[in-house]
């Protein structure tokens, strides 16, 4: 059975992309929760089990995969249903889940993941409201081509997973964002194993600085 290593389910996007994907799907896997070091690096702890010293992390057996890109393709050669069958799907979908992975930088920077919190932001940057047009754009453009009611059709897959940390971002900082996505937001939110993310991140203890 995968082993897959994450951090604190309040703050860490990264974690969330590869369990909710796994548990969504109904792919068995054990979970490893690490929380982050209050006021210091976790690098070290998390060395134990990472290579770079960061999460998400999966083990399986003897093979140590890292990074949740890499994670979703690994999981995707023995779960096909990782990524839509149909060819274009599928290809739109590794491309919009790969910009989501080297991009967004003002969405990430400016509104860090914090689920449980509820603070609508006052002035959004011209930066930020770039990447909320980007991402509109991108569902939109998924939701058209390939039919919905998910970004790549009509199955959750790992696109879903990528873009699931935004749709807590934009309800926890009420992101100003068009009846589309957030139809898609909530319907992300509702996932049965979404709602097991945010009722595990209200039991986590908060950091401190």
């Amino acid at each position: 059975m995968y082993k897959l290593w994450i951090a604190n389910k309040n703050y860490s996007s990264w974690s969330l992309r590869p369990w909710v994907l796994l548990k969504t799907l109904q792919i068995p896997f054990e979970e490893n929760l690490c929380f982050f070091e209050n006021g210091k690096s976790s690098h070290e702890k998390f060395s134990r089990f990472s290579p770079t010293g960061l999460v998400p992390c999966l083990v399986d057996g003897q093979q140590t995969v890292w990074d949740s890109l890499a994670i979703c393709e690994y999981v995707a050669e023995e779960f096909p249903q990782v990524w839509p069958t149909d060819k274009i799907a599928r290809a739109w979908a590794r491309s919009a889940s790969a910009e989501m992975h080297s991009g967004f930088t003002a969405l990430r920077q400016q509104c860090a993941m914090n689920v449980t919190m509820q603070s609508p932001i006052e002035t959004i940057s011209r930066e930020l409201q770039a990447d909320l047009n980007r991402i509109q754009q991108l569902w939109q453009d998924g939701l058209d081509a390939f039919g919905g009611p998910w970004l790549a059709g009509s199955k959750f897959t790992a696109v879903d997973a990528f873009f699931a940390p935004v749709a807590f971002r934009i309800r926890s900082y009420q992101l100003p964002v068009n009846d589309t996505a957030n139809l898609w937001v909530q319907r992300v939110i509702s996932l049965p194993a979404m709602q097991e993310w945010y009722q595990a991140s209200l039991q986590e203890p908060p950091i401190t600085h």
